[in-house]
């Protein structure tokens, strides 16, 4: 049996829902044969699912999302390293109650590319999500050797509302090892930069963008992208309007200027963690995350997971704090039962300040239904 679920968002990490998943599954079926591999899906917790999968875990101090400094981590295995902007330039680098849309920089995710360039990494997982940024991934760039500069030839502020004071670009100083290693842009946003679906519409309300702050954000970028157009020619435009390049606050457009590859956050985990060796032991496999809906549909873990199953003729369940999917769109999902923890525990509040043990209860359930 492999345990293939992403955390459960404010309860439980990946890890923790492996864990206990397995000993609820065991207090039923004490020989029951147990894989986990914890997964994500290129946002926050990126990083430990990959360590849980035997990378080694490295620590760097960085700038974050406000400036400050803050310790962030890294994943390396050989010369493989995973990257999660989140670490560095994340929703949780803020203090509670804390936003900051039109200033917040990507600065720091640029300072842990580099560190992993520098611990000899040839291939960089660059998973973006769940970021505090709009600023297009001009921080990131700036820490990667690019010079912003505005009418005076000074360097335009952090984050994404400074940018509306950009005159010129200068990409020339850019980290040449950009261009010799394997570059992913794993996410499982596809949006483009600007517009009604672009990074400011859609998600800057999030970081605490008002209406007014979207529009200048929103303008911003799309100044952003016409400067570069100039300094780099007509690929900075195509960007743009590429999918990903709306990924976490416009960060994926900063990636793919710099020659990054969009793909499918859960996919490229996927094969990052080695899931279809361990799919290929399993006769029952478990997903989920803490709320299964119509997101959860749009690229995110457990989908990846059903998909990749289905195709091997591995049977699924799922494991949830709340289920808002009918029985017949999961099964189209690949899914054959969902298993909320609100079926065990109505109360939201209580699932969320008690989901380890209760999923514990909801485990010991897959496991009469399915291993008895």
């Amino acid at each position: 049996m492999l345990i293939a679920a992403d955390k459960f968002k404010g309860s439980l990490t990946a890890v923790q829902v492996a864990d206990r998943v397995t000993a609820g599954l065991r207090r039923v079926v004490p020989e029951a044969e147990v894989e986990a591999l914890p997964v994500a899906d290129g946002g926050d917790g990126t990083v430990d699912a990959a360590v849980a999968a035997g990378f080694e875990r490295r620590e760097v101090r960085v700038t974050g999302p406000l400036g400050e400094p803050v310790t962030a981590a890294y994943a390396l295995r050989g010369e493989t390293a995973v990257v999660e902007m989140a670490e560095a330039s994340g929703l949780q680098r803020l203090p509670a109650g804390v936003f900051a849309p039109l200033t917040a920089t990507t600065y720091g995710s640029g300072e842990l590319l580099a560190a992993a360039l520098d611990a000899g990494a040839r291939t960089i997982v660059f998973g973006v999500g769940g970021s505090a940024t709009t600023d297009g991934g001009s921080g990131m760039l700036a820490a990667l050797g690019a010079r912003f500069l505005d009418a005076d030839g000074e360097p335009v502020g952090p984050g994404g509302g400074a940018l509306s004071a950009l005159a010129t670009a200068d990409l020339s100083g850019l980290d040449p090892r950009l261009t010799e290693i394997e570059f992913v842009l794993a996410s499982d946003v596809d949006n483009p930069l600007t517009g009604p679906k672009g990074a400011p519409a859609v998600y800057g309300p999030q970081k605490g963008a008002t209406p007014d702050d979207v529009a200048v954000l929103d303008a911003a970028l799309g100044h952003f992208a016409k400067v570069l157009e100039e300094a780099i020619g007509a690929r900075a435009a195509e960007y743009a309007t590429s999918p990903g390049a709306g990924a976490a606050g416009g960060i994926g457009y900063g990636a793919l200027i710099v020659g990054a590859g969009f793909r499918p956050g859960i996919e490229v985990m996927l094969d990052v963690l080695g899931f279809a060796p361990a799919l290929e032991r399993a006769t029952l496999v478990i997903t989920g995350e803490g709320s299964l809906d119509e997101q959860t549909l749009h690229g995110k873990a457990p989908a990846g997971v059903a998909a990749a199953a289905r195709a091997a003729g591995k049977e699924v369940v799922a494991v949830c704090g709340r289920l808002a999917l009918s029985p017949e769109t999961l099964g189209r999902a690949g899914i054959a039962r969902a298993y909320p923890l609100t079926e065990v525990e109505p109360d939201v509040q209580r699932c969320i300040a008690e989901a380890g043990p209760i999923l514990e209860s909801v485990a010991e359930r897959i496991a009469r239904d399915f291993l008895t």
